[in-house]
């Protein structure tokens, strides 16, 4: 089922592959709170709208958002909130460590989707390393509020998303064979997805998956600024120890190929009659009748012919494609692969955000947003422009990433990604 054509390549031909390790997991006690499902949250960064926090923080007193995008006036605050939290549920029995290591077999089903992968503690890399291949670049702010709740709490409370190409032996086996136990949670979640999860202790299985991963290298699917954050953490804390290892979810997407959808952004303060006009003879504007799919559908067919974009914010729906070439060989750097070069984000930040529109990136800015409908709506709630993406192929991200080439940051948003606080991983326990 491998998708991408790229099997082979995946394949590494020294010792410097992945090194995943088992952990005690920290576990939610399902008699202390009101359902596993209550207590889940999506990752940090797609939790976006104040709507979605408060959601999430009435759903059950012990959600995990609180620990993970905790509320308080200064940033010091919120973060010795989270650990204080933290301490408080381990001290309450509403969070308990299992007994003994353990890899963990983890399943995602619904929306016509079925994905399962491995979480344990992978042993860090820097990408100079080619083990573990970033495909974005990080902001620095995010990676410092990251490391400064991940130092306070001294855990890592939800596993980043990560794809390899297996080759069909050990770790893909002893999936298949634990799937067939009773798990250790089955929840659903509000989005209708089912979420199971099984304990690997027995050490000729956990050897098995060692065995295979360490001939393969990963794909940073979901979780570049967290991977940054372990990087820098990892130097305050020399080697060896727990500082070294941090906590991941591995698919083999050769057997369950994931999603790849299109992270939009929000500029805050560009309404969309200044985006348009400062357009003029530089793209094609035509305007899109109809609803938001017949809109997407637009996008879609002139993607396929070149860069294209959606602007929406002012009720309507703006097609922005076929830029002017000249324009974009002034504005677009020349020593990066084609491939690059015609990236629709490529051509979003260094032509029209740079060059066209004059926006900073900077946070009160640009706002990075994963729903499509959701971006509209706050554009026409703020007067801004919501600028609508269509998704980068993996093969592509993967192609660049071997390359040790880096997209603009949000690029791609793989998924379904895991849910946060089915578990967590504790470097005290470690």
């Amino acid at each position: 089922m491998n998708t991408s054509g790229h099997a082979a390549a995946d394949v590494r031909d020294d010792a410097a592959g992945l090194h995943l390790t088992p952990f005690r997991g920290l576990r939610y006690v399902p008699e202390r709170v009101g359902s596993l499902a209550a207590v889940t949250s999506p990752p940090y960064d797609v939790v976006v709208r104040p709507d979605g926090l408060l959601h999430l923080e009435s759903a059950d007193p012990h959600n995990i958002v609180r620990l993970i995008l905790p509320q308080a006036i200064t940033a010091g605050t919120r973060h010795r909130k989270a650990a204080v939290t933290l301490d408080r549920w381990l001290a309450d029995g509403v969070l308990a460590p299992d007994p003994e290591p353990a890899l963990y077999v983890y399943e995602q089903h619904g929306d016509g989707i079925l994905q399962r992968g491995i979480i344990g503690a992978l042993e860090l890399s820097t990408p100079a390393e080619g083990v573990v291949l970033p495909h974005e670049d990080v902001m620095p702010h995010v990676v410092e509020d990251r490391a400064a709740l991940m130092r306070t709490t001294a855990a890592n409370l939800e596993p980043l998303l990560l794809t390899y190409v297996g080759d069909g032996d050990g770790a893909g086996e002893v999936i298949e064979r634990t799937v067939q136990r009773p798990p250790l949670l089955a929840t659903t979640t509000e989005d209708g997805f089912h979420h199971r999860l099984w304990a690997v202790t027995d050490p000729a299985e956990q050897a098995a998956v060692s065995a295979e991963l360490g001939r393969h290298q990963a794909l940073i699917a979901d979780g570049h600024h967290r991977w940054a954050t372990y990087l820098r953490l990892r130097e305050e804390h020399p080697a060896p120890g727990p500082w070294n290892y941090g906590l991941v979810l591995l698919i083999d997407t050769a057997r369950y190929p994931l999603r790849v959808r299109a992270i939009h952004r929000l500029l805050n303060r560009l309404p969309v009659a200044d985006a348009l006009a400062a357009l003029d003879g530089a793209f094609r504007v035509r305007r899109i009748e109809g609803p938001l799919s017949t809109a997407l559908e637009a996008l879609a067919e002139a993607t396929a012919d070149g860069n294209a974009f959606l602007l929406a914010g002012d009720g309507s729906f703006h097609l922005v494609d076929r830029p002017d070439p000249a324009l974009l060989d002034r504005t677009i750097r020349t020593d990066r692969p084609e491939a690059w070069r015609t990236l629709d984000a490529t051509v979003l930040h260094a032509t029209l955000l740079e060059h066209v529109w004059h926006i900073p990136d900077a946070p009160e800015d640009i706002a990075y947003i994963h729903d499509t409908e959701a971006a509209v709506d706050q554009a026409e709630r703020r007067g801004g422009t919501a600028v609508l993406m269509h998704p980068v192929r993996e093969d592509v991200v993967r192609d660049l990433a071997r390359q040790g080439v880096t997209m603009p940051r949000k690029s791609t948003s793989f998924g379904p990604k895991p849910a946060t606080g089915l578990v967590l991983r504790s470097l005290a326990l470690d």
